[in-house]
């Protein structure tokens, strides 16, 4: 048999589910909103990028070859924060596609530069549209001002040199 506070209970949770959520604290917060912001967009770009069969690092790693040619890995990989092991798994894969070529450094016979090959370079120019016009609608709501601003902002962020 219910009793009164029972029924005061199951009022609570009606009233609850009625009203909006409190996230104010976690609005607050830079982490959480770019978060929210990454969840919005990775997803769109993970079904884009299928169709180059690239993941997100495998773009950005292409991405920086095409626009850094002959850069060793140690850099590459200190740009796109993967471990030096890690990398070189990653390279592999680029280079058994035929996107990604190593070569001796001419300065340093112990190390390797790293280029695109005309393939990687086709890829990567591909890609690079796609991502551009997924940001751009991802971004629409925003002005052109307000996505340089946003850019910057975040920029400011992690690029504390």
């Amino acid at each position: 048999m219910p009793t009164k506070k029972h029924d005061e209970f199951i009022a609570a949770i009606q009233d609850a589910a009625a009203q909006p959520l409190d996230q104010s604290v976690l609005l607050s917060l830079v982490g959480y909103n770019c978060r929210r912001a990454y969840l919005n967009i990775m997803p769109l770009f993970e079904k884009r990028m299928a169709k180059y069969e690239l993941r997100a690092v495998d773009f950005s790693v292409l991405s920086l070859l095409k626009a850094n040619p002959n850069i060793n890995q140690k850099r590459l990989s200190q740009a796109v924060n993967v471990s030096p092991p890690n990398l070189a798994i990653l390279l592999d894969r680029l280079e058994n596609r035929g996107l990604v070529m190593r070569q001796r450094s001419p300065l340093d016979k112990r190390s390797q530069t790293l280029i695109l090959t005309p393939d990687g370079i086709s890829l990567s120019s591909k890609a690079e549209k796609t991502a551009s016009d997924l940001e751009t609608e991802a971004t629409a709501m925003l002005s052109k001002a307000e996505r340089n601003q946003l850019l910057k902002l975040l920029q400011k962020i992690y690029l504390q040199e």
